[in-house]
């Protein structure tokens, strides 16, 4: 006996692919990597020269997760001098059960395969109706994966629980030069 979820929904789940994001981005040209040596993000190229950069990042294919939905701040408006930023913290609660069963948990190591820098794209019911997208930019990012819940049933103690916390990724946008 390991528990359940309650008020379950479905989580849409974006994980960073590291090896793709990590590829050649411009076959051949002045980049070697997609991530920045220094930064260690992914860089922005600008392929059709119309002056805005996109990002290298690449992810896995998109796996919808049972999880409890904890939110924290949604969307909350920040100002500052050059205009408003609004925030938001969405933490889910995920059980290991459904990671194990979707291969989400490393079989070796025991992690889950969820981890810092994979996108939230949207929220669903269990009868899979859309309830929320998550606009990105900015999106909604992993910043903190954590394993709780331990050792809740006496004959076989075992973690259960995965709370996994989301938040924006301000992006800045570099400076053109005339």
């Amino acid at each position: 006996m390991r528990g359940s979820l309650i008020f379950a929904f479905l989580a849409e789940l974006h994980r960073l692919d590291t090896q793709a994001t990590a590829a050649d981005p411009d076959g051949g040209g002045l980049l070697a990597a997609g991530y920045d040596p220094d930064f260690k993000e992914p860089v922005l190229v600008d392929p059709d020269d119309d002056g805005l950069g996109q990002s290298t990042r690449r992810e896995h294919p998109a796996v919808q997760v049972p999880c409890q939905v904890e939110p924290e701040v949604f969307e909350a408006l920040s100002m500052f001098a050059s205009g408003n930023s609004p925030s938001s913290q969405v933490k889910l609660v995920f059980h290991f059960r459904d990671l194990e069963r979707l291969e989400l948990v490393d079989p070796v190591s025991g992690e889950a395969r969820i981890r810092v820098g994979d996108r939230l794209g949207a929220l669903f019911d269990r009868g899979g109706a859309l309830v929320q997208r998550i606009r990105t930019p900015p999106g909604l990012y992993v910043t903190e994966a954590r394993p709780i819940g331990f050792g809740l049933f006496r004959p076989r103690p075992r973690r259960n629980l995965l709370l996994v916390t989301f938040e924006p990724r301000r992006v800045a946008a570099p400076r053109l030069s005339p």
